[in-house]
């Protein structure tokens, strides 16, 4: 049986032009089996799509991507949002490259 968290993620769609990602995790270890530390691993700009809004204001203008895509994200865009205790960002589609 699912949760009321799951609950909560599927009542949890966008509006307008807002996607919803999920970034990736850092590498914690390198491909020669080097630890790194967490100051030296740098922000993973990378994301997966989790939902999608319908378009922007007035006409709607269907979004370009879809849920299940990876997207690149900018260092400090989107606001953060957690749900079933993940953290998500929630980015404009202009934000999104």
């Amino acid at each position: 049986m699912k949760g009321k968290g799951y609950q909560a993620f599927r009542k949890f769609l966008p509006l307008f032009d807002r996607v919803l990602v999920e970034r990736f995790t850092a590498e914690t270890v390198t491909k020669g089996g080097i630890m790194l530390p967490e100051k030296s691993q740098g922000k993973v700009l990378q994301a997966t799509v989790v939902a999608v809004g319908p378009g922007s204001k007035g006409e709607i203008h269907p979004v370009s991507v879809k849920v299940g895509e990876k997207v690149l994200l900018p260092e400090y865009g989107g606001t953060k949002v957690v749900l079933d205790d993940k953290v998500r960002n929630n980015c404009s589609m202009s934000d999104i490259c």
